[in-house]
């Protein structure tokens, strides 16, 4: 019996992106769930008309639209084996799921995280913010853990059972380091996969504005410290 697959979109203000993140979505996938994290353009709609299945999470925080598409699949009937987390901003390949699901599917790993390598990254497609952000994150967690984490990549494949077990509370820009440092802690297995990545459509919400970047950099910051003395 083929694994049960579904992916959860967080998406903002995404209209102009949405349906070509969606169309390129692999077959193998059982459910796309965009959830509009307090949209005020045509996102829902156009997700929608693409055959999404759309939820509206209207506090705004990334980890809050991450968390609103888990109660939704904790409450169906059927769950899911892996749950993926995809951007809906057209930065990451959708086609590359395949290959982000397929270490769990071979090899029974728990966690895959799509690394976007500078030689599959589109030239601007990172900002500085970003790049740095990454590097010291994972830097820590290499320090503090003697973690294998090249980035903090949004596209990323879990197993649902696991998720689960993680607890997950972060409702802004932390969610991607507490997911990974939770990983650790509870020795999960998990392996990074080279994803492609490309300008994003639009302007980001976190790394095109200085306020969004320091915010983002401080929350995942707080979590690598308040891992490392617990």
């Amino acid at each position: 019996m083929p694994p049960i697959i579904n992916v959860i979109i967080p998406a903002y203000n995404e209209e102009g992106s949405i349906a070509h993140v969606i169309k390129e979505i692999p077959n193998l996938v059982s459910e796309i769930i965009v959830v509009s994290n307090n949209s005020t353009d045509q996102t829902e709609n156009v997700a929608s008309q693409a055959g999404a299945t759309v939820l509206k999470e209207e506090r705004r925080g990334y980890g809050y639209a991450c968390l609103k598409g888990m109660e939704y699949i904790a409450s169906k009937d059927i769950k899911p084996d892996i749950v993926v987390f995809l951007d809906g901003d057209y930065s990451d390949y959708p086609a590359e799921l395949t290959h982000l699901v397929a270490p769990i599917l071979e090899r029974d790993i728990d966690l895959v995280i799509g690394s976007r390598v500078k030689r599959l990254r589109e030239p601007g497609s990172m900002t500085f913010p970003q790049i740095f952000g990454n590097w010291l994150a994972t830097g820590l967690m290499k320090l503090f853990f003697n973690a294998n984490f090249t980035d903090l990549g949004p596209f990323r494949a879990i197993k649902y059972d696991k998720l689960l077990a993680l607890k997950m509370v972060d409702k802004t820009y932390g969610w991607t380091v507490e997911m990974q440092l939770k990983v650790l802690k509870k020795h999960y297995s998990y392996t990074e996969i080279p994803v492609h990545y490309k300008k994003r459509i639009g302007v980001s919400k976190v790394s095109g504005t200085i306020k969004g970047a320091i915010f983002a950099g401080v929350k995942i910051l707080s979590w690598i410290f308040k891992y490392s003395f617990t």
